[in-house]
């Protein structure tokens, strides 16, 4: 039996998880209020969107570097569409950092032409639950169509303060990765420091640090089907070769190639390319 509309809310051609959407957020999304120095990050799901929250939060706040505040990661850079802690956005202080899934166009319009910034996770696909290339044969997922999401923040890339990032490349390289952040969001940080952000943003790190990823927020407060498996997975590029056979791997890239023709951004499928 098809449980598609028990857990899934549509809206506006978007797939939100129902039992966490705050759809009165959505729906007077265009009425919120926008600060010059608002952060967003806009990932597809399951697309490094913790880590790239854990890497904002080491940016900005010292008390989560040096984890003397024990405050977590959906705290410090709350969804927008899921508020399952009821924050109140208005009182929360600058500089605020938002998280989101969300198309282009559910966001607040008064993020157009503004100086708020949008970090933009542009990774491979993903099996549903896992970092993977699988993700095109889960259907149907929270969100919409990757293809669709992917080329409709690049395509409306002019209209917002944009900087676009990959999982891959934050993978190969994290130091790099963190000062190209650091530079979109002209923050100026001590070599020191610098450290101490990459080393707590690491993988390994991450999965053991509660504040840093949702597993014990999941289990205890939101709840699960299951007690099996990990939020955070294995944190690896190219586990799609232990899913796909050879005819699924050159079926997907007829429908890359299709859909992605026009994109000049650039995807990185395996560790070892440059």
């Amino acid at each position: 039996m098809d449980k598609t509309e028990e857990y899934l809310f549509e809206y506006k051609g978007y797939n939100f998880e129902r039992s966490l959407v705050n759809i009165h957020v959505v729906e007077s999304a265009d009425d919120f209020e926008i600060r010059d120095d608002d952060v967003f990050i806009i990932t597809y799901p399951k697309s490094g969107t913790i880590w790239t929250q854990q890497i904002l939060s080491l940016i900005y706040f010292e008390g989560h570097r040096n984890r003397t505040e024990d405050i977590k990661t959906m705290d410090r850079a709350p969804f927008f569409e899921y508020n399952p802690r009821n924050l109140d956005f208005i009182k929360m202080p600058s500089p605020r950092i938002f998280t989101s899934h969300m198309p282009y166009y559910l966001v607040p319009k008064g993020l157009k032409n503004k100086k708020a910034k949008f970090l933009a996770d542009t990774t491979s696909l993903f099996v549903c639950g896992a970092e993977d290339r699988t993700r095109a044969t889960c259907m149907p997922v929270v969100g919409s169509r990757w293809f669709d999401h992917v080329k409709g923040w690049y395509e409306h890339r002019h209209d917002f303060n944009i900087q676009f990032m990959s999982y891959e490349d934050m993978k190969k390289d994290l130091r790099s990765a963190v000062l190209k952040i650091c530079r979109f969001l002209e923050k100026e940080l001590s070599e020191e420091v610098v450290d101490t952000v990459v080393k707590e943003a690491t993988f390994q790190n991450m999965k053991t640090n509660p504040q840093a990823n949702y597993h014990d927020i999941l289990k205890y407060e939101i709840g699960v089907r299951n007690d099996e498996g990990h939020f955070l997975r294995k944190g690896i590029i190219g586990d799609w070769k232990h899913h796909f056979t050879v005819e699924q791997n050159e079926r997907f890239d007829q429908i890359f190639q299709r859909e992605m023709k026009d994109i000049s951004l650039k995807f990185i499928w395996d560790i070892n390319e440059e």
